[in-house]
């Protein structure tokens, strides 16, 4: 009997276990193909952040630097200077004021001062018996000393410098008339005298302190006049008094400025609170008093207004948005001189406005910052970087003419600090798609953001003047121009976008202005015929289930919203071949820049609306625009004008379908409104097509009807004119329900195109050269390849149709493909063939137009390696995956698994210095990157958990290390994942600080210094100090020390310096808390000594006493 060998089955085991063929050849391809990024060429931080500060607070200006700072609800600084620097801070900020170098911001419970050269410190005013709120904060220009404005109506004292509280205190009881038993109410302003610094104005809600006059009307802000013998208060009935320091009983003029004047002498009806005042001097003139809000009650529907009165005029100036604090600027930081003002910086909830204050009309200054990204609401952003040299040129010089006139003729005043002059040098372009469909171009080069051009895509179409006339096809409430996709070919200029309306706009560049006649228009019928689904036999990867709902569905590739379809028994019937939006049939004239080439539609299909587009794709070197959505895909020859390919996302499989699906039941009411004719001769149903019209004067008639030929089979469609069919009548009381008109395992069942890479690759394992093709990803993890037979170029290719073949099933992944593209046989990135820019309207004999007749594609053909077999390698990521597949094989060489317990939002293959890698952002907040073609992890970071759509759909990564995203509505956040540029941040951000001299303070004067005329100093240091005012009780406020400065900061994040700031903290830490045990101890001390002392008296008390006498 032979014995048993346990070794001999471990071995066969192991031998089971062993990589497959596929595997093997990926180590053997891994080996030939160097990968030459490394994970120490990955690095992640923020750059810049562009736009508006969302939610602004307050802001403050620094007369000398002339830097202006925002902040935000959130706790975000902004620093407009030469370029824009965004500082996290902690909560609501709601002061904001400069001296020199220091910055201290005030918010609720706390007080947070950075200093950018030397230190960070916060107190936080967080005793359990006092719950101090802080409501106001001043700082004497050239002072140390910040005065706190409390809700309980009391002032305390910090020195910013050492940032100790002092032990002065102005208490509100011991400022305030003894006869006044009332509590005047938190402090709403605090000032000092500007002739005078030993006199401080403290204002509360309902006492003017300085004078112990209390006053019927809330008091919202005090001005001073710069002599220091009047002020200015503005009060919650729209009144502004005026306040004589010689004379403190009653003010010595009340002005309502828009209140109506009664005839018959009696007061003003009381207005709208005049919530903020300034009283600005001038030498030449009379002198300027701003204020915001004092409206009227009965000016209903008027916008908020700023209100400037100099001499007898008074000027409202209108904003857009409300007004959230604004601030003039001077001549002069000193308040006891002649101001001077020349400009008014408004601060709108929206909008940052600077109106000249020195020209007729007050006219505002050119924001050369972008300000209004968010002038309608961003759905969408792609971002290129190192795209060609002449693109931001031409698309500026057709921009230009698009900007506003009436602009103040002098400088930008907020002019601190210098730009960073950086090693980048490739351009950069940002565009974004807005809610009201327009379109906008950004220069992005280094760190700065500038518009190039806006084009309005809803001059295609007809609007409608109220609501009444909008029609009831539509299948968005609102917004129904908004941009959803854009597909752009930085080479040929050639754009494309879809939006909302299921509607696909191409357009082509051009530098001179034509009119257009007739819109050239094609409809499209994209129709699902099947509503169950069923996953093959057999498991692995290879053959994805359909998605459920325990699973977590993308973003993406969510299931388009459906509407509820129209009753069968309206008026005229179910609504058939109507598209959701009526292009417009007058001339369209088109200025120079982007102008319309075709415009394509999606129709509604026997009462069902068309399902939102989530796919799309443009190739100029082909001519082509592919677009798909829940449905299915369509190919349009946009030179010919022509739908070359309709087709349900089931009939790419052809006879290969992995999913046994069955047809949907046939509706009674489904019936087309017009005799529909469709033959189709592929599949074994009849199911609707393609058609096909030709827009002119608002009449769509049968043209001749293109064809398409694509294996054996032909595709015919033939539908009635829309005219048959009578606009009165069409059912008006569509309901605009959210409500899906498919059930869920419809949805579920429906195979949505998510993702179209056009190529010249091998289709087939038997191919012998490279032929054009387009690759097609579905939500169900399969990629699908149609092969396209291009005619000859030049006058053929307008007269030859485009021949499109599918060629069936190449890979399949887990999840929804998110992104295909194509290397050769060194591991280079293949980009996809493109024409170059011509200009189209050119003169029929000019120079021109002999080019754009001898023009010929670019093509890009792979190189040639005698070592490999291999031509290409196919890069395909899904949301859980990333495979490299070999061709013309499609054998998988590389696969990796990206997440399991995620998805991924976002994939690209982009190209750094040194090689490409394939950068991912994933739902669970991580961003990464892997070598290619070996698929190595490069990069994790947990960066940035998703909180809001807003960011899935805005985020995108580009070349050479580059990523954005829209981090609130109205700012747009960029970061790197480059080690290089990382490192050359700081150069490219700049400057904050410029060597600038204080301007000298005023000139006393000879008989001022002699008689005591002129201003009068104050030794703060002397009372507020230490030495003066004592030490300030512990239970008041808590000194937490920060990590040290911008550079400790750094430090902080990682290495030895983070370690010793770490180390510094938790010795201070520890000090505080043996200072804590110390005083326990004394006070325990103190106790025993007392008890002891009191028990000895009591000894001694009781020493000769008897025991009958206790």
């Amino acid at each position: 009997m032979k014995k048993f060998n346990i070794r001999k089955v471990l071995d066969g085991l192991t031998a089971v276990s062993s990589p497959s063929p596929s595997s093997q050849l990926g180590a053997k391809e891994n080996e030939l193909i160097p990968e030459t990024l490394q994970s120490e060429h990955f690095q992640l931080c923020k750059t810049v952040r562009h736009g508006f500060p969302f939610q602004p607070s307050s802001m403050a200006f620094d007369p000398v630097q002339k830097i202006l700072a925002v902040g935000t609800q959130s706790g975000a600084l902004r620093l407009t200077v030469g370029g824009i620097i965004t500082c996290p801070f902690g909560p609501l900020l709601r002061y904001i004021i400069f001296i020199g170098v220091v910055y201290p911001f005030l918010c609720l419970e706390s007080i947070d001062i950075w200093f950018f050269r030397d230190i960070f410190y916060i107190l936080v005013a967080n005793s359990p018996y006092l719950m101090i709120l802080i409501t106001f904060c001043h700082l004497p220009f050239q002072s140390k000393w910040l005065y706190i404005g409390t809700e309980r109506g009391n002032i305390h004292l910090v020195n910013v410098e050492s940032f100790t509280l002092s032990g002065y205190t102005i208490m509100w009881n011991k400022a305030i008339e003894l006869s006044s038993k009332a509590h005047p109410g938190p402090v709403v302003h605090i000032s000092d005298n500007p002739m005078d610094e030993g006199k401080v104005n403290i204002t509360n809600f309902y006492v003017l302190l300085f004078f112990c006059h209390s006053h019927s009307q809330a008091i919202h802000s005090v001005a001073w006049h710069h002599e220091g013998k009047q002020f200015i208060c503005s009060h919650s009935d729209g009144t502004l008094t005026i306040w004589n320091i010689k004379s403190p009983a009653k003010p010595v003029q009340t002005i309502t400025p828009h209140g109506k004047q009664p005839k018959d002498g009696k007061k003003p009806e009381p207005c709208k609170p005049i919530l903020k005042v300034e009283y600005k001097t001038t030498r030449a003139g009379d002198p300027f008093m701003i204020f915001s809000g004092g409206l009227s009650y009965d000016t209903v529907g008027r916008r908020p207004c700023l209100t400037v009165m100099h001499g007898k005029s008074t000027a409202v100036l209108e904003m857009d948005y409300s007004i959230v604090d604004f601030l003039t600027l001077c001549e002069t930081p000193y308040p006891n001189d002649f101001q001077e003002p020349y400009a008014v910086v408004v601060l709108l909830e929206k909008d940052l406005v600077v109106i000249d204050l020195a020209q007729n009309g007050y006219p505002i200054f050119e924001n050369p910052y972008p300000m209004m990204i968010h002038e309608s609401p961003v759905t969408c952003c792609e971002y290129l970087a190192d795209c060609p040299v002449d693109l931001i040129p031409a698309l500026y010089s057709v921009g230009s003419r698009q900007k506003r006139q009436g602009y103040s003729k002098k400088e930008w005043p907020i002019s601190g600090g210098n730009w960073g002059l950086g090693t980048q040098s490739y351009p950069e372009i940002i565009i974004t798609g807005h809610a009201d469909g327009s379109v906008k171009f950004w220069d992005a080069s280094a760190i700065m953001l500038q518009v190039l051009y806006k084009l309005k895509t809803a001059k295609v179409f007809e609007k409608a003047r109220c609501k009444e006339e909008k029609p009831s096809t539509e299948i968005v409430d609102e917004d129904p121009f908004a941009i959803q996709l854009m597909s752009w070919c930085p080479e040929s200029r050639m754009l494309c976008v879809a939006g909302v309306s299921a509607h696909v706009i191409i357009y082509r560049f051009s530098k001179q202005e034509i009119t257009t006649e007739v819109v050239q228009l094609l409809e499209v019928r994209l129709q699902y015929e099947l509503n169950d689904l069923e996953s093959p036999e057999g498991g692995g990867d290879q053959t994805p289930a359909p998605p459920t709902p325990s699973t977590s569905p993308s973003p993406q590739t969510a299931a388009p919203q459906t509407y509820t379809s129209t009753s069968s028994n309206s008026s005229d019937g179910i609504r058939d071949n109507i598209p959701c939006l009526k292009v417009r049939c007058s001339p369209l004239k088109q200025s120079p820049g982007y102008q319309v080439e075709l415009v394509v539609q999606l129709v509604w299909v026997s009462g069902e609306p068309p399902q939102q587009i989530s796919s799309l794709a443009i190739n100029s070197c082909y001519g082509l625009v592919v677009f798909g959505n829940s449905n299915g895909l369509a190919v349009v020859d946009y030179l010919q004008k022509t739908v070359l390919l309709n087709l349900g996302t089931v009939e790419l499989y052809s006879s290969n379908d992995p999913y046994q699906r069955q047809l949907r039941s046939p509706r009674k009411s489904r019936q087309p409104s017009g005799g529909l004719i469709c033959i189709q001769t592929w599949f074994s149903s009849i199911i609707d097509r393609a058609h096909i019209y030709e827009h002119s004067d608002c009449h769509l008639g049968v043209g001749a009807l293109p064809f398409c030929v694509f294996l054996s089979t032909v595709l015919l469609s033939v539908c009635p004119p829309r005219g048959s069919i009578p606009l009165d009548n069409r059912d008006n009381s569509f309901s605009r329900s959210r409500s899906s008109s498919v059930t869920s395992i419809d949805k579920e069942a429906r195979e949505a195109v998510t993702s179209f890479h056009f190529c010249e690759t091998y289709n087939r394992k038997a191919d012998g050269g490279l032929t054009p093709s387009l690759w097609v990803g579905t939500s169900l993890g399969t990629v699908l390849a149609i092969s396209l037979n291009m005619p000859p170029a030049g006058e053929q290719r307008l007269l030859q149709p485009v021949m499109v073949s599918p060629c069936g099933t190449l890979v399949r992944l887990k999840g929804s493909i998110l992104r295909m593209a194509f290397l050769d046989s060194t591991g280079s990135l293949l980009p996809s063939a493109f024409e170059p820019w011509y200009e189209p309207n050119a003169p029929a004999n000019g120079e021109e137009r002999d080019k754009a007749r001898k023009r010929r594609p670019v093509s890009v053909s792979p190189s040639t390696s005698q070592e490999l077999n291999e031509n290409q390698y196919a890069v395909v990521c899904s949301e859980k995956q990333a495979k490299v597949i070999s061709l013309p094989s499609q054998t998988c060489v590389f696969k990796h698994s990206i997440t399991e317990t995620s998805f991924v939002l976002r994939a690209d293959v982009v190209q750094m210095n040194t090689g490409i890698c394939v950068a991912c952002f994933c739902a669970n907040g991580h961003i990464m990157t892997l070598s290619l073609p070996g698929l190595r992890p490069l990069l994790d970071v947990n960066y940035l958990p998703l909180t809001d759509m807003r960011i899935a759909r805005t985020f995108c990564f580009t070349n050479l290390g580059q990523a954005l995203y829209l981090t609130s509505p109205t700012e747009i956040q960029r970061i790197t994942y480059s080690q290089e540029v990382c490192e050359n941040l700081q150069e490219m951000l700049g400057e904050l600080f410029t060597p600038v001299e204080t301007p000298e303070a005023p000139n006393r004067g000879f008989f001022k210094g002699l008689f005591g005329g002129g201003a009068q100093s104050l030794d703060r240091e002397e009372l507020f100090g230490e030495s003066g005012a004592g030490k300030a009780p512990r239970s008041l406020a808590q000194h937490i020390p920060g990590p040290g400065g911008i550079e400790g900061m750094k430090g902080a994040a990682s290495g030895i310096v983070g370690d010793l700031a770490r180390a510094r903290i938790a010795l201070d830490e520890r000090g505080q808390k043996l200072s804590e045990v110390e005083e326990r101890t004394a006070a325990m001390m103190a106790s025993a000594d007392s008890f002891s002392k009191h028990a000895h008296e009591k000894m001694l008390k009781c020493k000769d006493k008897k025991w009958y006498q206790f």
